[in-house]
This record gives C-alpha cells, structure tokens and sequence, in this order.
C-alpha cells in the first residue's frame, strides 16, 4: 500500500471530522474509513477504496447547514419581475401573493418544518407555470429566485429514462452517484436555493415509468413527506424542507393527479405582437448587445424594422425566434465592426435582409 493512499485516506478523515455533516452519517463514513485503514496497514489493497472515498467526498461536499437569507421585501421583488418581463400582470401578482404568504408564515413562526408536520392544513402551495415553450417560464422562476436572493438552478425533466435520475443509485454500484436533487444542493452549495423542475409534463413517455416519476415528484414536494427524503446514493434522510420547488410544464395532461392536487398552476399566456415589439426593444436588444460586446453607438435598428422581426418565419407564441433574429442581425454587425467597414450600422426596412438572410418579407 503505497504512501499516497494513506494520505488520501487522512485527507477524507479530516472532511469527515471537518465538514457539519448529521452524527449518524459521519459515525457510519468513520467506520468505512476504519475499515479501510485496517485492511491497508495489512498491505492489501481494497477495492472499495474507490467506492468509499467517491461516498465520503458526495457526503462531505453537500452543504449541511448553509443557507441563504430571504429577502422578502415586496417592493425589491416587484422591480425584479418588472425589470425582467413585460406584461404577464396576473402572473406576476399571482407570484407576489405567494411572496406574501412565505413572509407571513415566517413572522408568524408557522414556517418551520415541524409544523409541517403538526398540522394537516399546512399545504404550502408549489407554483407550476404552465405555457408553451419560449413564453418566458425559466426566466420567471428565475427571477422569483433573484428577488428571494436565493441560488437558482434547474434540473430538465425532459425524456427523464430512469427513477434513479432523480433518487441516485446504491453507492454499490460500479460508477454510481446520486441523484439531481443533491447534486443540486452540491452545486449551488446550499440547502435552499430554488429548484425549477422543468418539463415536468416530459418526464417519460412510458406510461409506468412516468407514474414512478410522477410519485417521486410527489414525495420531493410534499412537505409532510420531503423533510425525510432518502437519495439512494446517499441512504440517509436529507430535509429538502428549505428548498422552495418550482414546476414548469408545456401542459398538464400527464401530470397524475396526486401530484396535479399538490401544485397550483399559473397559466402563462402567450405573448401579443405588440408586446413582442416592446420586449424586442426594451428587454432583449440590450441584453444582445451587452452580451455580443455592441453598445446602441454600434448599431441602431430603426422603428420601421421591429413589426417586421415578430413574424420573419411564421407565428411563435414565445420570444426565442425572435431574440434569435436579434442575434444573427448583430453578429454581423460584429463582424463588419470587427474589419474595420463601418463606424456605426443602422438597421432599417431597406436592408434587413442583408443582416437578416433568412428574411421573408416584401
């Protein structure tokens, strides 16, 4: 057994000591290291040091007891869904009441776990923003985290071929790992960010396995059951009660309908070409520009030409084509800046088609 391995194992044994991991899984890693450290001042090499060291580094590296502050300052989070979508005046107060409700609970002191567990009439409600693809539902949960201060990550649904996706696999298995919802909490290093499970509605196309999908979701949102939720990898009941759940869906039809009674859903209309024009112009044009290194000294796009940018290839209920067509108009702009052609482009009627090639117009 070579020195190096021994270090690597006082090296874990320290994280193990070091790291607010819960008594009982640090007691059980601590006998895994043991283990370990027997079999190696015999001179024999284990194979599950592998094992056992990827195990101890997961358990280590989730982020036991950190936690972000919420900001629950109305008036903050009313300027953060303004500033970040135009319109959607339902939805955005639909979002506030729900601001309202978690602000309450917490001055009131109903808002912690146990509670959850005390009284039957404690349903937190799990907003689920349902509408067609582009109309802006990542951005929305998005936002909603930015105005909470809380860390924001999305896990996609979408084709999801396996339970153990979401719920992890034994860490007996070769090259197993745990699942989203902890590598979720790894990544964004705390306890209760929010979470965007996207394309709910995709989860799986075959009809078993969505139903155990379906009741996987169930157990990850319901609060009188995710206070107590055990990923396979990890096999220790992990309190998800801090994480706030946010569902997406292009539409309902496959939700079961446990699952479907525990959301309240919040139907996100498709956008009017008026209010396409006004986003183009207000919203998306200077993110474009800011992103390409542009400013508006670079490139200007007259009036005239936005009507013409909403429907170039036909109807789109979202914005994506349309912050698509953006894109392709300055990056030629780029390009002709670049060598040196132009000073500063202008973008009217006349020559859209030559910033814009797949333009179908008059």
């Amino acid at each position: 057994m070579s020195d190096f391995l021994f270090e690597e194992l006082k090296d874990l044994e320290r994280k193990i000591e070091s790291d607010k991991i819960p008594v009982d899984l640090r007691d059980r890693a601590k006998k895994m290291l043991d283990r370990l450290n027997r079999m190696a001042k015999l001179g024999g090499y284990s194979s599950e040091f592998e094992t056992i060291s990827r195990y101890v580094e997961t358990i280590t590296s989730i982020p036991w007891g950190k936690s972000t502050e919420d900001n629950l300052d109305l008036k903050h989070a009313k300027e953060i869904l303004d500033k970040h979508h135009y319109g959607l005046e339902d939805v955005k107060e639909r979002i506030l009441e729900y601001l309202s409700i978690i602000t309450l609970r917490k001055e009131n002191g109903t808002n912690r776990p146990e509670d959850a567990l005390l009284t039957e009439e404690y349903h937190a409600p799990i907003l689920c923003l349902v509408g067609l693809q582009g109309i802006g539902k990542t951005t929305m949960a998005a936002s909603i985290a930015k105005s909470l201060g809380r860390e924001f990550i999305r896990i996609s649904l979408g084709a999801t071929g396996s339970i153990l996706e979401i719920r992890g696999q034994s860490k007996a298995l070769p090259d197993a790992e745990p699942g989203q919802i902890i590598k979720s909490l790894i990544r964004t290093k705390v306890m209760n960010p929010l979470i965007l499970l996207d394309e709910v509605d995709k989860a799986s196309g075959e009809r078993g396995l969505r139903s155990d999908i379906m009741a996987a979701l169930l157990e990850i949102l319901d609060p009188e059951q995710n206070t107590t939720f055990r990923d396979h990898y990890i096999d220790f009941p992990i309190n998800l009660s801090g994480v706030l759940f946010i569902c997406s869906a292009n539409n309902t039809g496959t939700f079961s309908t446990a699952l479907s009674d525990r959301l309240e859903i919040i139907r996100m209309p498709a956008y009017t070409d008026e209010q396409k024009e006004v986003i183009a112009k207000n919203y998306l044009f200077d993110k474009v520009l800011s992103s390409s290194g542009l400013t508006n000294n670079d490139v200007e796009i007259e009036d005239e030409v936005w009507p013409l940018l909403i429907r170039p290839l036909g109807f789109d209920t979202g914005i994506r084509s349309l912050r698509r067509n953006i894109e392709t108009m300055v990056r030629k702009v780029a390009k002709e800046r670049v060598e040196g052609k132009i000073e500063k482009t202008v973008i009217n009627s006349t020559n859209v088609k030559k910033y814009l090639p797949d333009f179908i117009g008059n």
